[in-house]
């Protein structure tokens, strides 16, 4: 009976583990693995919404036309829950829910098309019918999000507040709020939208053009109005209150930057969430590459890690040398205060599949593998699993988004997910751990996750014809005989570890066969508290924290902000949810203490001022700059870099479309009395104040603000 208690116990334990609330668990997501989905090509789970009659003749039954709608809707998803959790899906990433546009614009061959995708929102507070009801309610978004919850998967949006529909047809740009019109784009009496051309060419790389002109003819809104600012937060509330975990937002490069500190700390006021977004870039050496760490690291969202997808479309897809991959690994290492919060991916809507440009599933296993095992955190495209792919016209937009056509459970792919995911739940080091290469060559990629005393091994072998043998090889796991965790699943055998030096223990010689992987891995036991994650990295007091790692213990410790403590709300073993408290702005070391007053390693948050509002600052008939020389804002209180005087710490750089006039949009306190000034940063690095008292402002308390100085000579 004892034996049958303490059993019992355990059952109760982990149920209530696993189904302990989702959005308690939202901020982190380093442990997650999340599945994208294009709605519309998924599974049609109602015939009832094919062709609603608001929107009648955008749907092709016969899904020959590749831009029209399929039939894939949000009941399609619900009823493959199933299969997702099997996968070890622990969230999924829907297509824009909202509802879209419902005119045909036809194409240049007079074909019909539809915003099957999503991405031209005309009312962001109703649903979308085709993937909803005719009705635009919200009853099978609430039905999705329910059963998600019950498989122990969380629900991410993607949000595009950059624009709403196409400006110079169909509905004309036309914005609606839950079902009354706002105004459109060509009778904007209100200045709701930007209008300015395309962007194009070399604009591009443009820190004003690519904010503010216009992308694809898609209507850009114009955040800084204080309407389209409250519309959209609103908004992005309406999806929290329906139980939504976390946002990627589209084409975030393209909206105002300084706006979208705003918009993630509205979110985080609110409630819980993970935020990430798509900033394209090619590579770290893109132009903008700077400003995309510094805006990672300051607003609290995440990025789409596009430079490492490169390297991995290049080393796993074209067969570079893996040099590439541990290039970016190293670099976005030392750039990303947050790296393992990027989100990594093979493949997406917007480029080819993977199996498009180089049709072997080998290589597939082998990136798949890496993504799921690597830092950051992966997001796979729906269907990878099953080895989908179009090839018609190099497989790129729309041949990407073919509709899912099987859902077998018994794939290698499917299973190496299930597999990789539950890893990455049962052992720290691949969700926090460091990311460490061992041994490489152009074939051959050995590298090692480390948290604490917990270790990840995972060796790489992308050559088809040809084993390596391994010498030299040393790893932090203890000495033992280690069994591949995938039990061979591709090609992986065992190995053996001999006593060295601490953290450099030498694997005995061994043979890595051709396209192989092989994981290795130790969980440390009973140790002292060890943080790994903290989230969000940025909020005000009163702001709630969540704080994950291992070995917290069951009974309630304490939570230092600093040398302040912090009010815990709930304590688990792995996990702390603690309220900011109020102390000065700035950074601050946290740290937890458990019940047996053991101390853990501390991690970086940074408490604001108060909540942010989104004020556009102006400087007239600024100091004279050359090429390489910026102005920047800095000021007294940590949204404005505290006065700092480097291009990470001031807030900037602005913008000149009117030279030498300068403007910047930045986030800064509600409710306060700001001081600030203007510098010039050179492109040598020196610095130049403007001269006279600072300047003062006292913030709004809500909507957004407007400050027009003239620099002080």
């Amino acid at each position: 009976m004892q034996k049958l208690n303490r059993s019992f116990s355990i059952c109760l334990l982990l149920i209530s583990i696993l189904f302990s609330p989702i959005a308690a668990r939202a901020r982190d997501f380093k442990r997650e693995v999340i599945y994208q989905i294009v709605t519309d090509r998924f599974f049609d789970g109602s015939a009832a919404n094919n062709n609603p009659s608001q929107s009648a003749g955008l749907y092709d039954a016969t899904k020959t036309n590749w831009r029209m709608y399929w039939g894939g809707d949000l009941a399609g998803i619900q009823q493959k829950m199933s299969y997702l959790a099997g996968m070890g899906v622990t969230a999924i990433w829907i297509s824009p829910p909202v509802d879209n546009l419902n005119a045909n614009i036809p194409d240049g061959n007079n074909n019909p098309t539809a915003s099957y995708h999503g991405y031209q929102g005309r009312d962001f507070k109703r649903v979308e019918e085709h993937f909803g009801n005719p009705n635009n309610t919200w009853t099978d978004f609430d039905n999705l999000v329910t059963a998600a919850h019950k498989n122990g998967i969380k629900v991410i949006v993607d949000f595009a507040p950059n624009h709403s529909t196409q400006d110079n047809a169909g509905e004309f740009g036309a914005l609606y709020n839950n079902g009354v019109l706002l105004g459109n784009f060509t009778n904007d009496t209100n200045g709701y939208f930007h209008h300015n051309p395309n962007i194009s060419g070399g604009g591009w790389d443009d820190r004003y053009q690519v904010q503010y002109y216009t992308l694809f003819d898609l209507a850009d809104l114009n955040q800084e109005h204080a309407t389209i600012d409250g519309y959209l937060k609103a908004a992005a509330q309406q999806f929290q209150q329906h139980g939504v975990d976390g946002f990627r937002f589209d084409a975030m490069k393209h909206m105002t930057w300084g706006w979208e500190y705003s918009l993630a700390n509205s979110i985080y006021t609110f409630g819980d969430s993970f935020l990430f977004g798509e900033w394209y870039q090619g590579n770290t050496s893109d132009p903008l590459y700077h400003d995309s760490y510094k805006f990672a690291n300051k607003s609290g969202i995440s990025l789409l890690d596009f430079p490492l997808n490169t390297a991995i479309r290049n080393v796993f897809g074209s067969n570079s040398n893996f040099s590439a991959l541990d290039t970016v690994i190293t670099q976005e290492a030392s750039n990303f205060t947050w790296d393992e919060d990027q989100v990594t991916f093979i493949d997406n809507h917007d480029m080819a599949r993977f199996l498009s440009i180089n049709n072997n599933n080998n290589r597939l296993h082998q990136a798949l593998a890496f993504i799921l095992t690597s830092r950051g955190i992966p997001c796979i495209y729906y269907g990878t699993e099953q080895y989908l792919h179009n090839d018609t016209s190099g497989g790129t937009d729309p041949y990407n988004r073919p509709m899912m056509s099987t859902f077998d459970t018994n794939t290698t792919a499917y299973k190496l997910t299930n597999k990789l995911s539950t890893l990455r739940r049962n052992n720290p080091a691949i969700g926090y751990g460091s990311m460490g290469q061992r041994w490489i060559n152009s074939d051959v990629y050995i590298y090692e996750r480390k948290f604490f005393g917990s270790v990840v091994l995972v060796a790489i072998n992308k050559n088809e014809t040809n084993g390596y043998s391994i010498t030299g090889l040393n790893t932090a796991l203890p000495a033992g005989n280690y069994s591949d965790y995938l039990t061979g699943l591709l090609g992986g055998s065992a190995i053996t570890v001999t006593n060295g030096s601490v953290g450099n223990n030498p694997v005995n010689n061994f043979t890595l066969p051709a396209h192989t992987v092989a994981v290795w891995q130790f969980t440390e036991g009973a140790a002292a508290p060890q943080v790994g994650s903290i989230g969000p990295t940025v909020g005000q007091a009163g702001v709630r924290v969540t704080i994950a790692g291992r070995s917290f213990g069951s009974a309630t410790g304490s939570i230092k902000l600093g040398t302040t403590s912090a009010t815990v709300n709930s304590w688990m073993p792995t996990q702390i949810v603690c309220t900011t408290p109020s102390v000065a702005n700035g950074n601050y070391n946290v740290t937890v203490t458990n019940s047996a007053n053991q101390v853990s390693n501390g991690i970086q948050h940074t408490v604001l001022t108060a909540k942010l509002i989104p004020v556009t600052f102006t400087v007239y008939n600024a100091t004279p700059t050359v090429s390489g020389d910026y102005i920047f804002l800095t000021g007294n209180t940590i949204e404005l870099g505290a006065w700092a005087t480097t291009w990470d710490g001031a807030a900037g750089p602005m913008l000149a479309p009117n030279y030498p006039n300068w403007f910047l949009t930045a986030s800064v306190p509600a409710g306060q009395t700001i001081q600030f000034k203007f510098i010039k940063i050179a492109a040598n690095g020196s610095v130049s104040w403007e001269a006279g008292a600072n300047h003062t402002y006292t913030v709004p308390t809500s909507g957004t603000g407007f400050v027009n100085v003239n620099w002080q000579y």
